[in-house]
């Protein structure tokens, strides 16, 4: 058979780091052996039943059998305004304001071909979702990155980047609460982040994923609430983790008209919008009773108690996460983070992300999630005690 050649632009993507963790992982499995895997950061709960209820009954509509609008339907686009304006009391205008996406991560790649050409440059946060250098990748564009330090709790220092790179970059990326070092950001860090923008003709992109998930009473900081963010910038939000729908692939941006104008275009020459039955359901995600999200974060603030509580009772010096449902773990002396994620893996059978994977300033640290009940995330503490490390 005959084998073709791929692209240039495939040969550019950059390599799938985790791959062979899922492998060892797989192995270890096939083998028999129990394996607690907490590498991963797929939601384990289910959507909520209204949701899916109202899935079930919008999929006899057939209205929504044919095509649907190509930039989604005006409902959806409203609903994402309204949602904004209760949460955030941000004003969002939805014809000019809002795209509507398939799951935020597409639209994390299409937004850096959408405003990158070939050699221009983007900056990435270091450690930060591997996904971001897949677009750029794409246009044939350039990354640096900003390292996000423990001592800069895990923000990036502007002052300390070098000023040609700011001064030609096009796009910055940002993510809070972070994947994978699970810090926030408060409305004075985006604020100077507006400025820095401002004054270097810089996209601002955040990724909101995790927005819906802080801990101790503190709500997360949308980007969109800090004056002038939307002269300067897009906010990114995905129903994946907020509603446990990351099966479901719907998400949006907010924001800049011109690159919502944008993120529009693209998509109308890859897809013809979601089926208009999961728009129909993901508004009724966003419009109704919002109590399973309020029970949702305080299951993953009890996960982090008990997980942080029996981590520290092993002798592991380990910080409580204030937001995501990661926790981001200093690896201890004498081993990287590949090489104790391994230990972990092969010793305890217990699976964490090695922190070098999400960039080089990630190397000191591995990443757990809390995406397993109390007694699994108490074993998993239990295991890794036992191998007397610490």
């Amino acid at each position: 058979m005959q084998s073709f050649p791929v692209s240039d632009t495939l040969k550019r993507l950059p390599e799938q780091f985790f791959a062979k963790l899922v492998k060892k992982v797989q192995a270890l499995s096939s083998e028999g052996h129990d394996v607690i895997n907490l590498g991963q950061g797929n939601p384990d709960l289910p959507t909520p039943n209204h949701i899916v209820e109202e899935l079930k009954t919008a999929a006899d509509n057939p209205v929504y059998h044919k095509y649907s609008p190509f930039t989604g339907h005006a409902f959806l686009k409203e609903a994402v305004a309204t949602f904004y304006k209760r949460e955030y009391d941000v004003d969002i205008y939805p014809e000019s304001e809002v795209a509507i996406l398939f799951g935020a991560k597409t639209g994390l790649v299409e937004i850096s071909q959408c405003l990158l050409n070939a050699g221009d440059t983007a900056l990435l946060p270091d450690p930060g979702y591997p996904d971001y250098m897949s677009g750029i990748a794409m246009a044939n564009a350039n990354s640096v990155f900003m390292p996000l330090l423990e001592k800069n709790n895990f923000l990036p220092n502007y002052q300390q980047l070098n000023q040609a790179d700011l001064e030609a970059a096009k796009l910055l990326f940002l993510n809070y609460p972070n994947n994978p070092t699970a810090g926030v950001a408060n409305k004075e860090f985006f604020d100077e982040t507006i400025e820095v923008a401002k004054q270097n003709e810089i996209c601002v992109v955040h990724d909101f994923a995790y927005g819906a998930i802080g801990f101790d009473g503190k709500k997360p900081q949308s980007f969109m609430q800090s004056a002038g963010a939307k002269d300067i910038g897009v906010e990114m939000y995905t129903l994946s983790k907020t509603y446990n729908m990351a099966g479901w692939r719907v998400g949006f941006a907010v924001g800049n008209t011109s690159v919502i104008k944008s993120l529009n275009l693209i998509q109308d020459h890859l897809y013809v919008s979601l089926f208009g039955a999961v728009q129909q359901a993901a508004e009724k995600a966003l419009l109704g009773d919002q109590t399973a999200v309020d029970e949702l974060v305080a299951t993953y603030e009890s996960r982090r108690n008990v997980f942080v509580e029996k981590l520290q009772e092993i002798g592991w010096n380990v910080q409580a996460p204030r937001g995501t449902f990661f926790a981001w773990l200093p690896v201890p002396e004498g081993y990287t983070s590949e090489e104790f994620a391994d230990l972990l893996l092969e010793k305890a059978h217990v699976v964490v992300a090695p922190g070098n994977g999400f960039g080089e300033a990630g190397e000191g640290f591995v990443r757990a999630g809390l995406l397993a009940d109390e007694d699994r995330l108490a074993e998993a503490a239990a295991r890794i005690g036992k191998l007397g490390i610490f």
